[in-house]
């Protein structure tokens, strides 16, 4: 039986995975001779969906271009258009899935069923995302941030991608997550989140009630406390976030992860 390490050194795990600036490009090229070698795919990769700012090396160098081989053509620079998360349908659906996923224009693809992927288009997916199909790995990182890879074959005529994910999903999806998670823990600024806060039961049903819209005396009513006493759990929770107002405070403890839906 292998060990994990074995396992880890087969997948080459440790190959992409970054510990200083100057890792990022001889990972991020590995990743690339690998997903090529395993299936000849192409990668896009992101390491936040909701920046437009494009992966670089230790030089500043677009591992999109100087690595990954896409072009300044229209149709290859998707990193040029900051908006292509905003209309493109496969940043969209990392959004509400966390596991690797194929599609095409026929349907979106899972290891396990997900119907909120079902309402979402993807009529004319080449035009919007700039590729006809694609596995794709969502990577869920902390403080709610989101990266994704696109890998899409090199041949554009080949569109039915379910061998080839039955057979790499898991392993695009491990080498993936390595990878991004790792170039953002050493290439991106910490977020500006206090590390230390710990929030009373009483301030986290305040905070989730807030979060669903629900005023301070609709809480008090919910909660069977006085309106009085509402404000005080939120004024503490906002001093413990170092927030300025009941918006910013409600952000931040759902990036902290201490807001469940209550729907």
């Amino acid at each position: 039986m292998k060990s994990p390490t074995d396992e880890m050194t087969e997948f080459g795990l440790h190959d992409v995975r970054i510990s200083v600036p100057e890792d990022v490009r001889p990972a991020a090229e590995l990743l690339r001779d690998k997903v090529r070698d395993m299936a000849n795919f192409r990668v896009a990769v992101c390491h936040d969906i909701a920046v437009g700012d494009p992966m670089a090396d230790s030089d500043g160098n677009n591992l999109a271009t100087d690595v990954f081989g896409w072009t300044n053509s229209e149709n290859d620079s998707w990193w040029r258009t900051p908006r292509l998360a905003l209309i493109s349908p496969l940043p969209n659906a990392c959004r509400y899935e966390s596991e690797p996923f194929w599609c095409n224009e026929d349907g979106f693809r899972t290891n396990l069923p997900n119907p909120q992927l079902a309402r979402i288009s993807l009529e004319h997916l080449e035009r919007r995302a700039r590729m006809p199909a694609a596995i794709v790995v969502p990577v869920h990182l902390p403080y709610g941030q989101i990266g994704a890879a696109s890998y899409c074959p090199s041949n554009r005529s080949q569109i039915d991608l379910a061998k080839e994910f039955e057979t790499y999903g898991d392993i695009l999806g491990l080498l993936t997550r390595t990878f991004v998670a790792s170039y953002v823990r050493v290439m991106c600024r910490p977020k500006p989140l206090p590390v230390d806060t710990l929030l009373s039961k009483r301030e986290v049903e305040c905070l989730a009630w807030a979060a669903v819209g629900k005023t301070d005396q609709e809480i008090s009513m919910i909660l069977e406390r006085s309106p009085a006493t509402v404000r005080f759990h939120l004024h503490n929770a906002a001093v413990k976030l170092d927030s300025v107002n009941r918006s910013q405070t409600v952000f931040k403890a759902a990036q902290l992860g201490y807001i469940a839906s209550l729907s």
